[in-house]
């Protein structure tokens, strides 16, 4: 599937040793590279195959929404945004014991003529590679299969549909419920109607009263 990327940004969440967390920022998007193509390519389809996502939409108050609109209104360039967002993001994860050192990625972008902002925390895993010289260096690379914080805003649907309650998704993670209590938190938001539910609503409308 060929992604149209408009933004893609970094961001580093340090945990320290009394167990706070710090964030390094990144001062711009990445300039567009083959490699982070490839990035927003497995991301896209790694968490367009999660099971068990949740779905939302924002509360009237939402400051994430209002920053969302000021970036679409081209009020506030990406890197601002992506910036208050972490921070925010800072601020509600250290509520949580799961809290780990991580690396946000921010993007911007489409696929399928749908426009998307995605939001995750990924961890980063240690490797090995063999040089052109035949030498073994020790390397890092973010860890896309095992995403479970991670969230997407449907844009589309938000602008044209404004009072879907699916919108916007999340991962609820492998631990479970209190992912969903983060994200709504972080984004401000409440929930709508999660996959489960759509099911449940689905196989009633399908049958008939006997």
């Amino acid at each position: 599937m060929t992604l149209t990327l408009s933004n893609v940004i970094v961001h580093q969440i340090v945990k320290q040793a009394d167990d706070s967390l710090n964030v390094q920022l990144r001062d711009g998007p990445l300039p567009p590279s083959e490699q982070t193509e490839n990035l927003m390519a497995d991301v896209h389809r790694v968490y367009h195959a999660k099971a068990g996502k949740g779905f939302a939409l924002f509360d009237t108050e939402s400051e994430f929404q209002q920053w969302l609109k000021a970036y679409r209104a081209d009020e506030l360039d990406f890197r601002a945004f992506s910036q208050r967002a972490v921070e925010r993001l800072r601020t509600e994860l250290a509520k949580y014991p799961f809290a780990d050192n991580g690396t946000l990625v921010m993007a911007h972008y489409r696929a399928l003529a749908t426009d998307y902002v995605f939001i995750g925390v990924l961890e980063s895993k240690h490797s090995v590679r063999v040089t052109d010289e035949l030498d073994v260096n020790a390397t890092e690379y973010l860890d896309v299969s095992k995403m479970d914080i991670a969230a997407r805003i449907d844009l589309s649907t938000w602008e044209t549909d404004p009072a879907s309650n699916r919108y916007l998704s999340f991962i609820k993670g492998r631990v479970g419920r209190k992912v969903a209590d983060f994200f709504l938190d972080f984004l401000q938001a409440e929930v709508g109607m999660d996959s489960k539910q759509q099911n449940q609503v689905t196989d009633a409308g399908g049958g008939g009263l006997l």
